[in-house]
């Protein structure tokens, strides 16, 4: 398990920066969180701004999307990143055929 001063050279600018000006009170409260929970249990949160520490390794949190809560479960290769992209806000676009009100000429779909 690495140690703060040990993983800070690991990161980018912006993550360092982050980490060496101290945690808000609701991301401390989530290491807090993770820290006293077990490797089974769910965490909820809405901190999409908490960047992935190697003591989140192996846990299972619920991250808030703006509607409800994404399950994710912390791996190795997530350390460094934030919570928030693992947890994405929009969902992709389905397009389908014209609707009712559609114009004249494009209510009628080609056949293949």
């Amino acid at each position: 398990m690495l140690t703060l001063e040990e993983l800070l050279p690991l990161l980018p600018s912006r993550s360092r920066r982050t980490l060496k000006r101290g945690l808000s009170r609701d991301e401390n409260k989530l290491l807090e969180d993770v820290k006293v929970a077990k490797h089974g249990d769910l965490i909820r949160t809405h901190c999409r701004n908490m960047i992935v520490l190697p003591v989140f390794i192996g846990h299972n949190l619920l991250i808030y999307n703006g509607k409800d809560f994404e399950r994710v479960s912390i791996q190795p290769q997530m350390v460094g990143h934030y919570l928030g992209e693992f947890a994405l806000t929009r969902k992709k676009v389905k397009h389908t055929g014209p609707g009712v009100g559609a114009t004249r000429g494009s209510k009628f779909m080609p056949l293949k």
